[in-house]
């Protein structure tokens, strides 16, 4: 009851006081590592192996997830005979999650960057070609002037690299785009290190032809998804679709198929600075058009004293190599 002369609307019960609420959506928070638990389960695919990986038991694991899906109010997990799979639900915190881990990440990275670059990790993904070329001159360079750095590569074509870095997995992506950056770079900053010309690869003692259309009846070899779909869109602008008789991947292996005269193609400078079969040959052919390399990463990720420095070395070894390109890209034109 109110006493005399009490005002009402000034008296609050215990739920209605704002101290209260507060208190109420602390308990309600979902715990971070619970939730990075969740992250590393789906991305395991069972708790087993989401244990193993975590150094854990399977029962502890287990208990997180039940103590996560009670803070969340909703299923999070689907449990069946092939493993687990995320609920709706579970699907928005995995999205939640992996950018918590990126965060913390960058967090770890910059605490230990207070020693001044004598510690540091800088998880990178490239593709093949910049693989074999800039990032070992790079991360040579990056080694003997700051040995306590470990930089992990990982090659991965931009199709997987990119989102790798949007997800938290990677830190930096060596990435390409044709006749410009990349078009997914959605949520990444982009860093452009070189402009490298495309070459039409032929078997041995053939003639530059005058032009693409001349190569309309030939068996052409494919190179990745983003590099095959570039060669059918500079084909048909030619005014023809190419016969894609091959399709790999792997730079050597399609000298290796143009040498033996089974196919013609069209290689990036830097996958023949990669490496050159002795006997096909390489002619610019400005139809084929400039690829764009650069690098790809988190905005705010430059931060990180590590990551800045790679991005450095690698600027560095780009800007050496980029006159060879150049000079034959002016041929090209």
């Amino acid at each position: 009851m109110l006493g005399a002369g009490a005002d009402p609307r000034k008296t609050r019960t215990p739920r209605q006081d704002p101290k209260h609420r507060l208190w109420q959506a602390a308990r309600v928070a979902l715990d971070v590592r619970r939730l990075l638990i969740l992250r590393a389960v789906l991305r395991a695919g069972s708790l087993t192996a989401a244990a193993r990986e975590l150094g854990w038991t399977q029962p502890a694991v287990s208990q997180h997830l039940r103590h996560l899906e009670r803070e969340a109010g909703v299923p999070l997990l689907l449990r069946g005979p092939a493993g687990v799979s995320p609920t709706e639900a579970g699907f928005v915190l995995l999205a939640r999650a992996d950018a918590v881990a990126a965060e913390l990440h960058a967090a770890e990275e910059e605490v230990s960057a207070l020693a001044g670059l004598r510690a540091g990790r800088v998880r990178l993904q490239a593709f093949p070609s910049a693989a074999a070329t800039l990032v070992p001159a790079a991360v040579g360079a990056l080694a003997e002037a700051h040995p306590g750095i470990a930089v992990g590569l990982e090659e991965a074509e931009p199709d997987t690299a990119l989102p790798a870095v949007l997800a938290g997995d990677a830190d930096l992506a060596l990435a390409f785009g044709y006749d410009g950056p990349p078009s997914d770079l959605s949520g990444l900053a982009w860093r452009p290190l070189l402009v490298e010309p495309v070459l039409l690869v032929l078997p041995p003692g053939t003639s530059a032809p005058p032009g693409l259309a001349a190569l309309r009846e030939e068996p052409w070899i494919g190179g990745c998804v983003r590099c095959r779909g570039h060669l059918v869109d500079a084909c048909r602008t030619a005014g023809f679709d190419p016969h894609l008789r091959h399709t790999t991947d792997d730079y050597v292996v399609v000298q290796n198929l143009v040498a033996r005269g089974l196919g013609v193609t069209a290689l990036p400078a830097s996958a023949l600075a990669a490496h050159r079969h002795p006997d096909v040959v390489a002619v610019p052919l400005a139809e084929l058009g400039l690829r764009h390399v650069g690098l790809a990463l988190r905005p705010g990720a430059e931060a990180v004293p590590a990551t800045a420095a790679l991005v450095a070395e690698l600027e560095r070894v780009a800007r050496h190599t980029a006159p060879a390109h150049t000079l034959t890209s002016e041929a090209a034109d």
